[in-house]
């Protein structure tokens, strides 16, 4: 049995086994979305993600903040890191170090998608741009960011394989999957679907995986019909290097 599963080509995936091939599991979970309320499944309660605020590459500085909104300095020494794309849309990852409750990137980043911290967060990590704009959450013990979304990086295409969603037992909501194609232009939907926490977990399997090309966005997004609940989400991708031979 073990070297069946060898043999699967998804496990030759995961093990770099397969020439310019790689996959990416993105998951987030929103902690309390509002009745009647539209919002990114992301670490920010009742808020699409702000993609305008990457109109340009931006530097990004990282927060401590307690649960209350103030300033604080319990989590100095730990480190931050936060992986994007630079103004290329090239993949680009850099670890900064909390000081007096703050820190900030050396490089500046056109899409951030994922962050995590060295150890336990007493506090909420907050990373914005140089405009002020918050575009990363890491919310208190959790130690990573829980993002339903990401940008397919240049040179790249992608291919959607799987998508679940689900919600708390007492909630109900509609939901979509955004798709910017080439990261210009408006959303699209790509998919949707209905998840009720009594009904169980929603699960789809691409049987013919949709295609992405370089640059493209992806968002996914839910409308909470009943009762402010929490709600999760989550993708998987394979990328394929496009500049690659494409051989195992």
């Amino acid at each position: 049995m073990y070297l069946r599963y060898l043999d699967d080509e998804r496990v030759a995936i995961s093990r770099g086994l397969v020439r310019d091939t790689s996959y990416i599991h993105k998951f987030g979970a929103v902690p309390a979305m509002s009745t009647s309320t539209t919002g990114t499944v992301w670490d920010v309660n009742d808020t699409l993600y702000p993609w305008s605020a990457f109109a340009n590459s931006s530097v990004l500085t990282a927060n401590t903040t307690a649960s209350n909104g103030s300033a604080a300095t319990d989590d100095n020494g730990k480190t931050i890191t936060i992986i994007g794309l630079d103004n290329n849309y090239e993949s680009l990852e850099e670890t900064i170090t909390i000081s007096a409750g703050t820190a900030t990137t050396t490089n500046s980043f056109k899409r951030v998608f994922r962050a995590f911290t060295s150890a336990d967060n007493i506090n909420q990590f907050r990373v914005s741009t140089a405009a002020g704009t918050e575009v990363l959450r890491v919310n208190i013990g959790l130690a990573q960011t829980l993002m339903a979304i990401y940008t397919v990086p240049a040179g790249y295409k992608a291919y959607i394989l799987k998508g679940t969603a689900s919600c708390q037992f007492n909630g109900d909501a509609t939901g979509n999957l955004h798709v910017r194609y080439g990261g210009s232009g408006a959303f699209r939907v790509g998919h949707t679907f209905e998840v009720s926490g009594a009904g169980g977990e929603y699960t789809y399997d691409f049987p013919i995986p949709i295609e992405l090309p370089e640059k493209t966005d992806i968002d996914v997004r839910c409308t909470m019909r009943s009762n402010n609940s929490r709600l999760t989400a989550a993708f998987d991708l394979i990328l394929i290097n496009q500049n690659g031979t494409g051989e195992r």
